[in-house]
């Protein structure tokens, strides 16, 4: 029996439009489900917030147990999700394989926060107990994207879940099921109560109505700086805390010492992967000019070598971005970019939402889409002299998300990281990577420096309480 009934997506019924589950590679219709109104966001959140104290009333061990049976469905349901995934995000499936193994080891780390100390026994002047505990925030609001859809949600409704919340979901409308519905599903038959978990589908202005509602006292967003801003701006006039992680343009340093045979197949999955819609997405190479004329042949000749298609039908390396809107962005950015005098080494051509793998030289701070997050599989490439140069063109940027640095000397690899405002460092590695236990978040434009992953979960998810008790009432000089 299938865990995704398109008869039984939405088990509580919402009152917005009907909208359809579009694949991008084909256009085709997957199903229907319905939209929230600001109404339905607030009798969920009225909701959840009565359901949310019974919910953490519950032993760790058994929140904790539901968090294990969630991560044992994404496993054995993965063949299902994974169709899903590749069909309404334009994923391959190798890049929906990984998110169904992150969202399971999600859940599996979820389930072990639950039994997490709760606090601390702390030293005192009076004579009395003085401790700390983490409690639950109460109801958390959760902003999921469309280019991960699975992986951004589940990375903050899972440890919210876990540590005794309730949970708003807004995915985007446009990957719904990946990044909302299957997830209803999945807590479903996990034993997560009713009421406890609400998936909302909506716009903007939903979003907007998530943050003003008095009930969410915490809200994670994940999305683009953009967006982020005025998330941020509405949840400072409400006094929401708001965890923001949002675009980046992040740079691959390749040093002169850099291996070139193993640096080119690296730097093409830092720009091409899930055709460069990913917020850690390799957006500037910065390649040493000893390399530098080699570096963007190959790197333009693996660009041409790899295959656009429809990747739930055919072998490829690439499939569709995910809608108009996002191609026109692209291509009105690589375009823009040749003629303020870039050299197109490689694509920039497309066929309906199959946009080629670019690659773009002779790049500099005048050039689009070497400065603005492109989105798309998009690679501008620009030398350096020194190691210094490297450093002040990494720098250069308001984004401070991830950053790569290819070198066989990691010691001054690590040395250069440290004079890079980042929140993210892998040396002799690109720049999109994530893992469960690992805190995830960027600097600057790309986030409020809020950490998702691991202990920091703790302080996304829980509010810390001072306590003190005494054996006798205090007496004071009044």
């Amino acid at each position: 029996m299938p865990l995704l009934d398109p008869a039984a997506w939405q088990p509580r019924p919402l009152s917005g439009a009907e909208h359809p589950v579009t694949e991008p590679a084909t256009g085709d219709t997957l199903g229907h489900y319905h939209l929230a109104t600001t109404g339905d966001l607030a009798d969920a959140a009225r909701v959840a917030d009565a359901a949310r104290h019974t919910w953490a009333a519950r032993p760790h061990a058994e929140r904790a147990a539901v968090l294990r049976r969630a991560g044992e469905l994404f496993t054995a349901h993965a063949a299902e999700l994974r169709d899903w995934i590749v069909r309404e995000t334009g994923s391959i499936p190798g890049k929906a394989d990984f998110e169904l193994r992150v969202a399971a080891e999600e859940c599996f780390e979820a389930a072990a926060l639950a039994s997490r100390p709760l606090g601390q026994v702390l030293p005192s002047e009076a004579p009395r107990l003085s401790y700390t505990r983490r409690v639950p925030v109460g109801v958390v609001g959760v902003i999921a994207p469309f280019n991960v859809p699975l992986v951004l949600a589940i990375r903050s409704v899972a440890p919210a879940l876990a540590l005794g919340n309730a949970v708003l979901l807004k995915p985007d409308p446009r990957t719904a099921v990946s990044g909302g519905l299957a997830l209803a599903a999945v807590f479903a038959a996990a034993g997560l109560p009713e009421d406890v978990l609400h998936v909302l589908p909506g716009d903007a202005a939903m979003g907007q109505a998530l943050v003003a509602d008095p009930r969410v006292p915490v809200l994670s967003f994940t999305g683009s700086t953009t967006a982020g801003r005025a998330v941020g701006e509405a949840a400072g006039r409400h006094l929401t805390r708001a965890h923001l992680e949002l675009g980046g343009n992040s740079a691959l340093i390749v040093r002169e010492d850099a291996d070139i045979d193993a640096v080119i197949s690296t730097a093409a999955w830092g720009s091409f992967f899930h055709q460069g819609q990913v917020c850690m997405t390799t957006g500037r190479h910065l390649v040493h000019a000893s390399l530098y004329d080699e570096y963007v042949a190959r790197l333009a000749a693996k660009a041409d070598s790899l295959a656009v298609g429809d990747p739930y039908r055919e072998r490829v390396h690439l499939g569709p971005v995910i809608d108009q809107g996002q191609l026109g962005k692209i291509h009105r950015l690589v375009e823009a970019s040749t003629a303020r005098g870039a050299r197109l080494a490689a694509g920039g051509t497309h066929e309906g939402l199959f946009y080629r793998p670019t690659v773009l030289a002779d790049v500099d701070e005048d050039t689009p889409a070497y400065t603005e997050e492109v989105f798309g599989p998009v690679a501008p490439v620009r030398s350096f002299a020194d190691d210094d140069e490297a450093v002040k063109l990494a720098a250069a940027s308001p984004y401070g998300l991830a950053l790569g640095i290819v070198t066989r000397d990691t010691a001054r690899g690590l040395e250069l990281a440290e004079r890079v405002p980042t929140g993210i460092v892998h040396i002799n590695d690109q720049t999109v990577n994530d893992e469960a236990v690992a805190p995830f978040g960027g600097l600057g434009a790309s986030g409020t420096g809020a950490r998702f992953g691991g202990e920091a979960n703790l302080d996304a998810f829980t509010e810390t309480r001072w306590t003190t008790v005494r054996a006798d009432v205090a007496g004071y000089p009044f």
